[in-house]
């Protein structure tokens, strides 16, 4: 009995090191092939391929420079988590199949994305954003040192941020008649965030319209924490020569714009939470409880100062 249960241990490790080693040679496969189809656009380095008996793939070490610019993108490592390794081996079927083959959830991580402040890329991505804004108020003190259209590279520096270090994990999970996003995002020493989104329908049988695909709001929760941001943002502001009550101020307006932008005209019941939040609470929370699920393209439809009805928009501090 002994001896069986020392061939079935031995036999179970070579069969999950002949399919870890099957994995490894079919993702490193691919990884070339994609670093081939991409040569005429960009360079791409990794360092390698590792996977977890937890369900966990990822390449480490990943090393992007885009045609055009000088500077690199630099990735520890971007990856998937999936509930087992056996979800992994299988995964390839959600390409082919419907149903069965989604895993019960499946997640995408990234950790390590490590952007210099001053990057060429960065700067390129700031002055498109201006343009597509048409942000003719973009070297106004206020606008400039509160991030209205993002930080551009010298405010980041002057906010003591020498490089952006950004990671992230995307979560899917089907739960029948709703499926549900969530979303971790953090960038070291600015600001963590959290989002659940809960879409309405069953999510194979949603996605597989294509671009038919028309997804449903069911629920909405986020939450901000401010990782030092909001001391450094005063610090700088007070540095352009604004009054604490301007900083303020032009934060108000700032977080105003981006709701207008996106068709939202936030009301009072958004607005003092946010005021308390720039004033010291170190976490805002906003959550959306639509009457029924609402087709996003419908969102688009109501006028601007509607929509926190629409939406049940509710948001608290702590």
């Amino acid at each position: 009995m002994k001896k069986l249960f020392v061939w079935a241990i031995l036999l179970g490790a070579v069969g999950y090191g002949g399919a870890k080693l099957y994995l490894h040679n079919e993702i490193s496969g691919s990884m070339d092939a994609v670093v081939l189809m991409l040569s005429p656009y960009a360079s791409v380095r990794y360092d390698g391929v590792v996977s977890t008996m937890s369900g966990e793939l990822a390449i480490e070490g990943m090393t992007l420079r885009v045609q055009g610019f000088r500077d690199e993108i630099y990735i520890d490592s971007i990856g998937i988590d999936t509930p087992s390794f056996l979800s992994l081996l299988q995964l390839g079927d959600v390409l082919t199949t419907q149903g069965d083959s989604m895993p019960e959830h499946m997640s995408f991580i990234v950790k390590g994305l490590r952007m210099p402040a001053n990057a060429d890329y960065y700067r390129k991505i700031y002055e498109f954003t201006l343009a597509e804004h048409g942000a003719a108020d973009a070297t106004d003190a206020a606008v400039e040192c509160v991030g209205k259209y993002g930080f551009s590279p010298r405010a980041l520096a002057a906010l003591g941020y020498s490089e952006q270090v950004f990671s992230m994990s995307m979560s899917v999970r089907d739960e029948g008649s709703m499926y549900s996003l969530d979303l971790t995002a953090n960038v070291e020493d600015m600001w963590d965030f959290a989002a659940s989104i809960g879409l309405s329908g069953n999510m194979m049988k949603e996605m597989s319209k294509g671009i038919q695909y028309r997804p449903k709001l069911a629920t909405l929760d986020l939450e901000f924490v401010d990782r030092s941001l909001h001391e450094r943002v005063a610090e700088y502001c007070r540095e352009r020569g604004l009054s604490p009550e301007e900083t303020l101020t032009a934060q108000l307006e700032s977080f105003k714009y981006s709701g207008e932008y996106n068709g939202i005209e936030f009301s009072e019941f958004m607005l003092d939470p946010y005021r308390e939040f720039l004033q010291g609470k170190s976490t805002l929370a906003v959550s959306a409880r639509p009457n029924s699920p609402i087709l996003f393209s419908q969102i688009d439809l109501y006028k601007p100062s509607d929509v926190p009805a629409l939406l049940n928009l509710r948001a608290t501090t702590r």
